[in-house]
Parts: C-alpha cells; structure tokens; sequence
C-alpha cells in the first residue's frame, strides 16, 4: 500500500521543540504558544484529506520533501540548509499524522527520507510506504 500527496501550503516554520513552560504554584506547566498551536492546526487541516480508512499498522517508509518559498539571495531548487531542522520539521508532522489517523503509532515509520528545499511552489510532499 502506497499514500502519496502534496499539500499546497506554506510549511510551518514553528516546530514541537517550541513548547513553552510556566512555574505555577512550584509546579512545571508545559504549554504551546499560539504560532505552534496554529501550525499544528494548519498541518492536520490539511491532511485530514489525504489519511487513509483505517491506521495503518504495519512498517513503514515515510517520504517527505518540504518546499519553502525562496528568500533573497536562494533560487528554485536549491536545498534549504537553514533552520528548522529536518528531524523539528517531522516531529511535530508525524505528531499531526499520528493524530489524523495515518497509522497506530509513528513507531510504525522505520524508515524516513527528508529533504528540505527553497522552492517556487511552496508546499509539503508526503509518500507513505508500507514496507511489510
């Protein structure tokens, strides 16, 4: 079985690592401020679409190509080798992926490639492989 899709939209920048903590009452209270909740939404808005009938719970290879558009001084095509970095970007899509119903758990993805690019179409492409 074989998931493939690109989602048109302009990848999120905030990642899960941005997750703030306040002390209450002595007390560690980790929350998400409001850029990383928006993202969050936006990212499973926008897959909702594409998760398959049932969560997938088998091995898989997970694909994914970010597409950010070009800032001065990049061209189309070129790998984007500034921040975020590719395993911040995963983490919080395999967390939205997880909760859209793509499969059981995201120990399940095995195997993962990641590329990150400056490109004219801004966007996120995703393949999902089961490998088993």
């Amino acid at each position: 079985m074989t998931i493939e899709f690109f989602m048109n939209m302009k990848p999120p920048t905030v990642t899960a690592q941005e997750k703030k903590v306040a002390v209450r009452n002595g007390k560690p209270i980790f929350y998400e401020p409001a850029p990383l909740k928006k993202a969050r939404q936006e990212l499973k808005w926008n897959l909702l679409s594409h998760r398959p009938t049932a969560p997938i719970d088998a091995p898989i290879k997970l694909t994914c190509i970010w597409h950010f558009k070009p800032t001065r001084g990049h061209k189309n095509g070129e790998y984007r080798i500034t921040k975020p970095d590719t395993d911040n970007l995963q983490k919080l899509l395999k967390d939205c992926m997880t909760h859209c119903g793509f499969w059981k758990d995201d120990a399940l993805v095995c195997s993962e490639v990641c590329e990150k690019f400056w490109s004219d179409i801004e966007g996120i492409y995703i393949k999902i492989e089961v490998i088993a």
